[in-house]
């Protein structure tokens, strides 16, 4: 993305303010940058809130309601706090506006939740263990909860990472993707497409995730782990999130094993999910640009290391078993 079109998203983030019962002073500051652009709409008489502004055609109008929807669901029956979006002057969650020669975009506005995103470097046992509780009962409540019709969402599988039109990106179009490299993935992705359709898509396996429990999508408040941004929540394996959390950080000293208790203890089938997670992402670093500023719904508190995209996971509600290394 041009910093032309950078400069034209925070116009049409300014603009759209008075769509919200925000003050008048407010303004509007890019915080992130990727899938969505967002800001931090804040004023100096305290107010805080999130505005995210959605990419053209990545989510239909109708696909952003689910995804409220179930955030709302999880936040009063599923036993997991999320952020409330805040309604527009007409009551309506999601508001659309163009601006200049923008084309009209969607846009959802989040209340501001207090905390900082952790940093590979922190002693993580206790975020990964809660993160671990808080995909169990996502997972759980995915399982029971009955969906409003249509419900609309993305699917994170095999055909999303590997088909003829990946929704992230093609890992052939990677950087440092040579002959050599291609052939390698290649046969990964063969091996991991077999395994797939080895560990099947009973109900018990497969269903509505999160899709991106890393730690940019963690905050911590008073030792509180709290997970954010569900932009990407769709129909997938609940073992893609195992994958998606520790993306990066198999070797991280606090994270021991792969142990899972509700799919089971199956080596193979977390290897594979491993394996998928890091071609998914290689196909994401191919496709659309994405930027990074500090955190989708609060303030990071340290630099994110490498750079690289990483993820946590979990201790005993289900994820990984977090410890000291043996």
């Amino acid at each position: 993305m041009t910093g032309s079109e950078i400069d034209r998203l925070a116009d049409l983030a300014s603009a759209a303010l008075p769509l919200w019962d925000v003050p008048p002073d407010a303004t509007a500051r890019l915080i992130n940058l990727s899938e969505n652009a967002t800001y931090i709409v804040e004023s100096p008489g305290g107010f805080r809130s999130v505005l995210r502004i959605h990419r053209q055609d990545y989510h239909t109008r109708r696909g952003i309601e689910c995804e409220l929807a179930w955030m709302e669901a999880l936040g009063t029956t599923g036993g997991v706090a999320t952020p409330r979006p805040i309604a527009g002057h007409d009551g309506a969650l999601i508001q659309q506006r163009g601006h200049g020669d923008l084309t009209p975009r969607r846009m959802v506005m989040f209340e501001f939740l207090h905390g900082c995103e952790p940093d590979p470097g922190d002693d993580l046992v206790l975020p990964f263990r809660q993160l671990g509780a808080i995909a169990a009962r996502t997972h759980l409540h995915s399982i029971s909860w009955v969906k409003p019709a249509p419900f609309e969402r993305l699917t994170w599988d095999d055909e999303a990472v590997f088909g003829s039109a990946p929704t992230w990106g093609d890992w052939r179009d990677a950087p440092g993707v040579d002959v050599a490299v291609a052939a390698t993935l290649r046969s990964a992705e063969e091996l991991v497409r077999r395994r797939l359709a080895e560990y099947g898509r009973s109900p018990e396996r497969y269903g509505l995730i999160h899709a991106d429990m890393r730690l940019a999508n963690l905050l911590i408040d008073n030792n509180e782990t709290r997970l954010i941004d569900f932009d990407d929540c769709g129909f997938g394996w609940f073992m893609y999130d195992f994958a998606a959390g520790i993306s990066f950080m198999e070797d991280h000293p606090q994270v021991r094993g792969g142990r899972r208790r509700r799919v089971g203890k199956d080596e193979k089938s977390r290897a594979a999910f491993l394996r998928f997670g890091r071609l998914a992402t290689e196909g994401e670093v191919g496709g659309p640009e994405i930027g990074d500023a500090e955190t989708a719904h609060g303030v990071r508190c340290g630099p994110l290391g490498s750079g690289r995209e990483q993820g946590a996971a979990d201790g005993p509600g289900g994820l990984v078993r977090v410890g000291t290394p043996q």
